[in-house]
């Protein structure tokens, strides 16, 4: 059974898991950083994409120093852990999960564990099939165990191609090298800005359906710097780099010079009848890191990702010179909101929020597609976030993380609702469709978009919570009661028909069609 590692101390091990999932959600890696960092000197000072950066790197500042959530959307925690002969996965399997919910209970991980049937949300982030854990043996004598926390906006972006197929704008992808390339550049496009972009992606080629996905997700563990050593996976990686950040789709969606901050590709055998390319979608944020542990002792000797130079994103003189500049031109709006006021906005204004806001996810616009609000929204804001919340001894609710979730799922209800209750302002990320849109022009409405991941940037701009209403819906799905001070959002949907996210798009077909003729033979 080999040095005893059957008898690990367990309980150290559980206080190592605890340190892995804690540093995994408030630390982004170094190659993370550097990545992020490159991009920033990329855009130019004053545009939207810098806003966006500038925002996400004073986010990242702020989990360093808070030791909280970098995002709110904490995942679905999924550990890939290699152990030597003779270790007892049973044992750890139950250490894992008691660290992941006292991580939960601290407020370190959002409670994202919910029931497929009935909805209901356990709240200790376990459940059936939560967290994500898979075990593999090694012949080498420590335990390897890595964690990523992917959270729902990007998860929703990865997709599956089955070669060959036909795709808008790039025409027919064949079972070839370059019917991949197409597959890749046409994921990228489909995120748009709904995956939190800038961001990165896995890429696996062949297997079946799931296995091509797991190979796609086992991508992300690589480093960003690392070089694949297939030579032709080593091109395509390369090439999609280069080319797919010439769609100009650009951070949170809003153009810009960096759309893909990352891309792995993995390949595997296949069937002769099936050839699919799965691709993994990750946002800007990162979150994965590693540890060895000694697999006597469970104590951690060293960890990954950590190689390279450290970015701490301290601000410059000329970001805070574009600060102060684009403060001048910011339009202060106090909730309520008038109709008046709401008409006088345009894509672009940068909007500075005071007064309440009230969050409101999925559950919530189903619930007022058929009840009265708990609550008077006329004039007033909801804002599309599944907060990370803590009660303290006294009772009092605290946020702990709070960015924006993204917005499309709610296209079904949220024209309506706007008209039905005389919501004026919704906030989220990655934009809405063409119902929303149609319904904010009658109604007098806007959408703003907030910065994706930015949890801690947000929260610090809640100064207490007023209340909460519909709690059956556990914490992240809740009606939350904020009184804020100075949010600060772009229009990226007005009362006068435009939409940023719409002219992105179209713009963004036009430059990948030019992607259309053969490069890989």
């Amino acid at each position: 059974m080999g040095k005893g590692y059957e008898t690990m101390n367990i309980e150290k091990f559980q206080e190592s898991m605890y340190k892995l999932i804690v540093e995994t959600s408030t630390i982004l890696p170094r190659d993370v950083r550097r990545a992020i960092q490159k991009a920033k000197e990329k855009e130019n000072a004053g545009t939207r994409a810098a806003m966006s950066l500038a925002t996400i790197t004073n986010n990242i500042k702020m989990a360093d120093d808070q030791v909280s959530p970098i995002c709110q959307d904490t995942g679905l925690p999924t550990f890939k852990i290699k152990t030597p002969v003779g270790a007892n996965q049973i044992e750890m399997k139950k250490a894992i999960k008691a660290a992941i919910a006292q991580a939960t209970k601290d407020g370190k991980l959002r409670p994202n564990s919910v029931d497929s049937l009935t909805g209901d949300n356990s709240g200790d982030n376990l459940g059936e099939g939560t967290p994500v854990i898979k075990f593999e043996q090694w012949e080498k004598d420590y335990i390897d165990a890595r964690l990523i926390l992917k959270g729902g906006g990007c998860e929703n972006k990865n997709i599956q191609y089955s070669l060959p197929c036909e795709l808008e704008g790039l025409g027919r992808a064949g079972r070839d090298l370059d019917g991949i390339r197409k597959c890749i550049l046409h994921s990228v496009y489909q995120a748009q800005g709904q995956g939190c972009s800038a961001g990165f992606i896995g890429v696996g080629i062949g297997g079946d359906r799931t296995s091509g996905y797991e190979l796609a997700k086992e991508q992300l563990f690589r480093s960003v710097d690392d070089e694949n050593p297939n030579e032709k996976l080593r091109e395509l990686e390369a090439y999609v780099m280069e080319n797919a950040n010439k769609l100009g789709i650009g951070t949170m969606g809003f153009g810009g010079e960096t759309t893909l901050l990352g891309c792995k590709v993995g390949v595997i055998n296949r069937i002769p009848a099936s050839f699919f390319v799965s691709v993994a979608y990750n946002c800007w944020a990162y979150r994965r890191l590693g540890v060895s542990v000694n697999a006597e002792n469970g104590e951690i000797v060293d960890w990954m990702y950590r190689e390279g130079e450290n970015i701490d994103f301290a601000q410059t003189d000329a970001e805070r010179e574009t600060a102060a500049s684009a403060e001048e031109s910011m339009i202060t709006l106090q909730a309520p909101i008038t109709e008046e006021q709401i008409r006088q906005l345009k894509v672009g204004d940068v909007v500075r929020i005071n007064g309440m806001m009230y969050t409101g996810r999925d559950a919530i616009h189903k619930y007022l597609s058929d009840h009265n609000s708990p609550v008077d929204l006329n004039g007033q804001v909801i804002y599309h976030c599944g907060p990370v919340m803590l009660k303290d001894e006294e009772g009092t609710w605290h946020v702990k993380a709070a960015g924006p979730t993204t917005s499309i799922r709610e296209e079904p209800y949220q024209g309506d609702i706007m008209k039905r209750f005389g919501i004026r302002a919704v906030i989220g990320k990655g934009g809405m469709g063409p119902k929303t849109l149609a319904a904010l022009k009658e109604h007098g409405g806007i959408y703003l978009n907030a910065i994706g991941g930015a949890a801690q940037y947000y929260a610090d701009c809640i100064k207490s919570v007023e209340g909460v209403d519909l709690m059956q819906f556990g914490i992240p799905e809740a009606m939350w009661h904020l009184r804020v001070e100075g949010f600060t959002a772009v229009v990226t949907m007005d009362s006068h028909g435009h939409s940023l996210h719409a002219e992105v798009d179209k713009s963004s077909m036009e430059k990948l069609a030019q992607f259309k003729e053969p490069v890989f033979k």
